[in-house]
């Protein structure tokens, strides 16, 4: 007799995170013979046949992430919800939550389980883009980790918070564990092809005229290629299904690799020359941003744009995660490539 599979809710399929991590469990015979996936996104009659090629055991459902009857529906009906969507929005985790809380109460004994992708801004020192020794920069480490130890006022935290707070409570409780990626590189090979913060510094530095910085610049962070922040996915999934992960107050894990860590100024340089050799920016190089520019993003553009992200990835390792693509090609490796890409796919340079 064929075992029942298992339901997985995921959100953030077609993202550049999301639709490599559909393709890698796609080839994973393990878990894809163990799951059937409901995707909810929009443009979904367009979207499944793309999806479908990565991963066949899947449904499609319409929905984006203000659709709270839609999310809290399926949340309240699956075994497991994966959330690769904005790990900022917090009206849809709390549509999830809502859910999943249903769903815990109406099966006791088998609280159901919740994957959530957020970011290591929640590590930002917030040193306004200041040059800091390594050695004085926190260097969080995701064993015994808390999300107290952070400063309480950076990005994702009031989410993460509520996710924490559900698996820690005893009544309709649901087991949750968060990924905690870097800086995401690579060149895509699902749906979406491009890093989203690649995206956003192209479409500010040609709005600029130029490449900047938030402040000097001397900002460092963690990064991973896309493949193995989705393997590391994979991993906490594989352990969270088998019974083996750390979840609740424990299940915090950093995607990072030991790679060096590059400053936002040795990025947004690059990127810089790149515009200025395609005629698309006036100067070469980047330069600080003035006020006019930083200021409308306020302390969020600071916190993730003008901040030290540092930690160490002790958690993922214990479930045999190592970040085998970061080691083939590094960030600075592969930007030329992205940028490229990018800006193809904007028309600004030919196909």
């Amino acid at each position: 007799m064929t075992p029942l599979k298992i339901n997985v809710l995921l959100l953030g399929s077609t993202g550049f995170l999301g639709s490599t991590f559909l393709k890698l469990i796609g080839q994973d015979s393990d878990l894809k013979d163990r799951l059937h996936i409901t995707v909810l996104c929009r443009n979904s009659a367009k979207r499944f046949t793309e999806l479908q090629k990565f991963y066949s055991d899947l449904e499609v459902v319409e929905c984006n992430l203000e659709d709270d009857a839609v999310i809290q529906d399926h949340a309240a009906k699956t075994d497991i919800v994966i959330n690769a969507a904005s790990s900022d929005h917090v009206e849809s985790i709390k549509s999830t939550l809502r859910g999943l809380e249903k769903n815990s109460a109406a099966n006791p004994n088998k609280p159901p389980m919740y994957l959530q992708v957020s970011g290591l801004g929640i590590t930002s020192d917030n040193s306004h883009g200041e040059y800091v020794n390594i050695d004085d920069l926190p260097g969080y480490v995701d064993i015994d980790f808390s999300l107290d130890q952070v400063p309480q006022e950076n990005t994702h935290l009031p989410q993460d918070k509520l996710i924490v707070e559900a698996g820690t409570r005893t009544k309709n409780p649901v087991r949750t564990a968060i990924v905690f990626p870097g800086w995401i590189y690579g060149v895509g090979e699902a749906i979406q092809q491009t890093t989203l913060p690649v995206r956003i510094w192209v479409d500010m530095f040609l709005r600029a005229g130029y490449a900047g910085t938030w402040g000097e610049g001397h900002s460092i962070m963690g990064n991973a290629h896309v493949k193995d922040v989705a393997s590391a996915l994979a991993t906490v999934l594989k352990a969270m299904l088998d019974g083996k992960a750390d979840e609740g107050a424990k299940g915090f894990y950093f995607a990072i690799s030991r790679q060096r860590m590059v400053s936002n100024r040795e990025i947004a340089s690059k990127i810089g020359d790149i515009l200025f050799e395609h005629g698309l920016a006036k100067k070469g190089g980047s330069r600080p941003y003035p006020p006019e520019i930083v200021e409308p993003l306020g302390f969020y553009g600071w916190s993730l744009l003008g901040a030290n992200q540092m930690a160490h990835a002790h958690h993922l390792s214990r479930f045999g995660w190592k970040p085998t693509e970061t080691k083939k090609v590094l960030l600075m490796e592969s930007l030329r490539e992205e940028v490229l890409m990018y800006l193809r796919q904007l028309g600004k340079i030919p196909a």
